[in-house]
């Protein structure tokens, strides 16, 4: 999630209203009035005048630009030719100087040759596929377009487009062959499809899936969906987290913001061709399936009432989401490409998903006759029109008083896959487990830095604590946990290290930079205008928070963090801020150093390694046979070696969860399958070997003060 900081918005809006009042813009001072020229106006303005580290707009600029946007229309090389790369290159070191006086005239170009490509793909992908494939042809498919060269001529991108629709043939081939041979041996008698009637199917399969493509996608493209790639491109060229919202997009992100999300709940991203999950909303639908986890991929799309499904390989984000999601109770199966390489069909029912599902909840924990808490914290939440009623840090405060009354010995802050949040909450977090002072530094451009401090003397939690992250763990996150390491208060267990994200973004209304508008709704600007430091002075950013017990996971080999994101901001550091370590800690050091001997006798760490390894090397082979037999043999190979891993599912602590007895009490008058939920995720923590030895390092840190508990805690 994106830190929005509402104060810093209003004081930046201020600013500038002040500084810029004669530069406001008007359509009026245009010669021709066209929104798209408008919008670029205002971006490009915007960009320079308030993102934390602008970009000049040169020759370098211009040619990273063409790059990426070319990238971005044409992602699997399979609609331009080298002709059109060509005819495009005499943009390449001038689309800077396009962009200083709003000229969209590389926009033009593309999008009117874009446009006749696909026309011509719709005869293509036809012409190719009324003719059977031999999959007993010994050929081969590279997955690898960054590395792959345009065509120069139509029979290449006829024959590029053979393969990759022989390739997406291939995977229904497979599907309709085994559900034939299942048939057989579940009947006798059944007589089995012919190879021959396999193949037709699967091809008819693949044609009736890129029709609903071309015909549900392209066909419904307006022009200004095209430009709002070209403006994205724009920028993201200035650092992985600055985006623009289009007005539809807009209306979405401000309906998530509401509290409310329908469809499977899952947070996706396009990486090179391919849709993944990054993130797995609490209590939605696809949390609930227990089949899908981050770094899956999504290959396919069925909807209830179809019977073929859609290819989204190659297809942009907000039109694969599209597909995706839809209305509560309906339902959506999904061909997913998992981490381990196989593959499996998973139908979801949609859902809305109250964003209830993704506060604070916490589990009582015993081990012998010990008392523990654990605390999941899924993002640094906030309402920021009504600070009292939502916040993250009141939510985790009271989750530990309550723990508190039940005698808990030590807390477990779990902070894996948390992407992060509100600065301020995080801030009032922090102070949960401190006496007082600085949690996190701030500093704009230009600016001098500004320390945000922990002012309340009071801690709700002076006993052990323990974190957990993991690589997907950022930007509150990482200040969260980069304070409690930096004052010595937490031990941190988890990846290597976290995400690195250690930029703040505002989310700014393009409507309000422009008087006298006509052009209609120009959408908003996400916008990162501060980095942020540890109390040390170090930044996180690209670095991230590394763990004092580093443990390995399954994304322990996977490009997932900053640093491997496109256009990422420096990493840099400031002068400390004044602050004391904790020292109520009597074996702090000894605790982490048997914590890592521990770690490194873990059989179930080094499963867990193995598969990690394993999981990068099937991620780095890009090809892939177009052979049926070879390609039956690599499938049931794959499935054979992921066998080895199946132990990791099998793990089991020695640890008993239930939920604190408040929450007890709800669950006779609850509605919302509350019991249940809180079931699975109890029986997940039974099986989570480093939840188990974040109760091992609370149970070998020592105190030198009493834990102090609650009698009564009011609700």
């Amino acid at each position: 999630m994106k830190n929005i900081m509402k104060r810093n918005y209003k004081a930046l809006l201020l600013l500038l209203l002040l500084a810029f009042a004669s530069c406001s813009f008007t359509t009026k001072t245009f010669a021709d009035p066209d929104k798209d020229k408008l919008l670029v106006q205002v971006v490009t303005y915007v960009l320079q005048q308030l993102h934390f580290d602008p970009v000049d707009f040169n020759d370098a600029f211009s040619k990273e630009l063409f790059s990426d946007y070319i990238e971005n229309l044409d992602p699997v090389k399979r609609y331009f030719y080298q002709s059109d790369i060509d005819d495009f290159k005499k943009f390449e070191t001038n689309i800077d100087d396009q962009l200083k006086v709003y000229d969209i005239t590389f926009f033009n170009v593309t999008y009117d040759r874009m446009i006749k490509r696909i026309e011509e793909a719709k005869q293509i992908y036809k012409e190719v596929l009324s003719e059977p494939f031999d999959f007993s042809k010994d050929e081969t498919f590279n997955t690898d377009y960054e590395h792959v060269g345009y065509v120069k001529t139509k029979k290449e991108m006829k024959e590029r487009w053979r393969q990759q629709l022989k390739f997406s043939t291939l995977s229904n081939y497979d599907d309709i062959y085994t559900e034939e041979k299942q048939a057989k041996e579940k009947d006798p008698s059944y007589v089995m499809k012919s190879e021959k009637e396999i193949e037709k199917e699967a091809r008819e399969s693949t044609l009736k899936s890129i029709n609903i493509y071309f015909n549900d996608y392209f066909d419904d493209l307006q022009r200004d969906d095209w430009f709002s790639i070209y403006v994205n491109t724009i920028v993201e060229e200035f650092d992985p987290h600055t985006y623009y919202l289009a007005p539809r997009n807009k209306e979405e992100f401000d309906m998530k913001m509401s509290g409310k999300l329908e469809g499977i709940g899952a947070r996706l991203q396009k990486r090179n061709d391919y849709i993944k999950i990054v993130e797995l909303i609490s209590g939605g639908p696809a949390w609930r399936s227990n089949e899908l986890e981050v770094e899956d991929v999504i290959l396919k799309v069925k909807q209830e009432n179809e019977q073929y499904p859609v290819n989204i390989v190659g297809m942009r984000i907000n039109d694969a989401i599209e597909y995706i999601k839809g209305p509560k109770g309906t339902k959506v199966t999904l061909t997913i490409k998992k981490v381990d390489g196989t593959i499996k069909d998973v139908t979801l029912t949609r859902d809305v998903i109250e964003l209830q599902e993704t506060y604070a909840k916490a589990s009582i924990v015993k081990k012998g006759d010990m008392t523990f808490g654990v605390i999941d914290l899924p993002s640094f939440y906030l309402d920021f029109n009504n600070y009292k009623k939502l916040n993250a840090a009141t939510d985790v405060k009271k989750e530990i008083e309550q723990m508190k009354t039940q005698g808990i010995e030590g807390l477990v802050l779990d902070l894996r896959n948390n992407g992060g949040g509100s600065l301020p909450a995080v801030v009032d977090m922090a102070g949960l487990f401190i006496k007082d002072g600085p949690v996190v530094q701030v500093r704009s451009t230009g600016e001098p830095k500004h320390v945000l401090e922990d002012r309340d003397k009071s801690i709700t939690w002076d006993g052990p604590l323990v974190i957990l992250v993991n690589e997907l763990s950022a930007s509150a996150s990482e200040i969260m946990s980069a304070a409690m390491q930096d004052y010595k208060r937490a031990i941190i267990i988890g990846s290597k290290q976290t995400y690195g994200k250690g930029t703040v973004q505002n989310v700014l209304d393009l409507n309000n930079w422009v008087r006298n508008n006509t052009s209609g709704d120009l959408g908003a600007l996400a916008l990162t205008t501060q980095k942020y430091y540890r109390i040390n002075g170090g930044s996180v950013q690209l670095e991230g928070v590394k763990s004092d017990v580093v443990v390995p996971d399954r994304y322990s080999y996977i490009d997932v963090g900053e640093k491997d994101k496109p256009n990422p901001l420096p990493w840099d550091e400031i002068d400390a801020a004044n602050y004391s370590t904790w020292n109520n800690y009597l074996d702090y050091d000894e605790t982490i150093k048997k914590s890592k001997e521990r770690m490194s006798k873990n059989a179930q760490l080094k499963l867990i390694d193995e598969n990690a390894k394993w999981v990068k090397s099937k991620i780095d082979d890009k090809i892939v046979p177009l052979n049926y037999k070879k390609y039956k043999e690599e499938m049931n190979l794959n499935d054979k070696e992921a066998e080895r891993f199946e132990p990791i599912g099998d793990y089991k602590t020695n640890l008993t969860f239930e939920s604190p007895n408040y929450e007890k009490e709800l669950f006779a008058k609850d509605t919302t399958d509350l019991k249940e939920k809180r079931d699975r995720w109890h029986q997940s923590l039974s099986k989570d070997v480093y939840i188990e030895e974040a109760i091992n390092v609370l149970q070998d840190l020592k105190t030198s003060n009493n834990i102090k508990k609650v009698a009564t805690v009011k609700d």
